[in-house]
């Protein structure tokens, strides 16, 4: 570290935000912190290719994670980080009359859209495929890589968010899952013993079979679920592998399909 914020002593240092935290990214990436100077390196990246900064885009995503990491102490505000020597990229390519607008850190995609002259939009999901992971599905994926997690009120509010952008009804369905996640996460608060707690597990495992509708994950319903998870959690994180990282881990994945 050079400069900026001190750091806490290293028994009390928290653990950072880090890459495959909030992107789906692989090898040495995955497990490097998102810092100010990452961000300020994406901005830059977006802004010369586009000419702003992309709403809900890798970059705002990246400035959301350097917060919460500079503010626990774990990274410096002028810490160099996976950008430093591997850089970003943010390619433009034109297809049939419309802009793919691809955005890379260290080689790894992070972020993939279709924009026009004069305004950017989430590449629609291919409806009908077979292959195109759905939100129920998604929520499923998230009951086995965090199937242990304790049900809190960021993941009600995330399952919730799924829910209503599954059947389009604004209202929480009796007895679905966004039902069930919200009772188990108001009786977990109540539970000091942390094994007679409520899981993801077991709220999610049948997720598909509670939603009255489904449909494929699209880019835009993965940030509704990230901003959902992010404003119910007081260090304002997602948690690796739940329901906000599957739902967008399912966005990427329809996206490449």
């Amino acid at each position: 570290m050079s400069q900026g914020q001190p750091r806490r002593p290293q028994a009390e240092e928290e653990e950072p935000i880090k890459y495959g935290d909030v992107f789906q990214v692989s090898g040495e990436l995955a497990n490097k912190p998102i810092t100010p100077q990452d961000t300020a390196t994406m901005q830059a990246a977006e802004t010369r290719a586009i000419g702003r900064t992309q709403k809900g885009g890798p970059a705002a995503v990246m400035q959301s994670a350097a917060t919460v990491n500079e503010n626990r102490g774990v990274v410096g505000h002028y810490d160099g980080g996976a950008t430093e020597d591997q850089g970003v990229t943010v390619s433009d390519a034109e297809v049939a009359g419309h802009h793919i607008i691809t955005e890379s850190v260290a080689g790894e995609v992070v972020g993939q859209y279709v924009r026009t002259d004069t305004e950017s939009a989430p590449a629609p999901a291919k409806m009908g495929g077979d292959n195109q992971v759905t939100i129920g599905e998604a929520l499923e994926a998230s009951a086995i890589s965090a199937g242990e997690k304790p049900v809190e009120q960021s993941d009600a509010a995330a399952i919730q968010a799924a829910e209503i952008r599954a059947t389009g009804r604004m209202q929480v369905i009796p007895g679905g899952v966004a039902a069930k996640a919200q009772a188990a996460a108001s009786q977990n608060a109540r539970t000091m013993n942390e094994e007679k707690k409520t899981k993801l597990g077991d709220v999610l495992t049948d997720a598909s079979k509670l939603l009255p509708r489904d449909k494929p994950v699209t880019r835009e319903d993965a940030e509704g679920v990230i901003g959902a998870e992010i404003r119910n959690q007081p260090e304002l994180a997602t948690y690796p592998g739940g329901v906000a990282a599957s739902m967008a881990a399912a966005a990427r994945l329809n996206q490449d399909k």
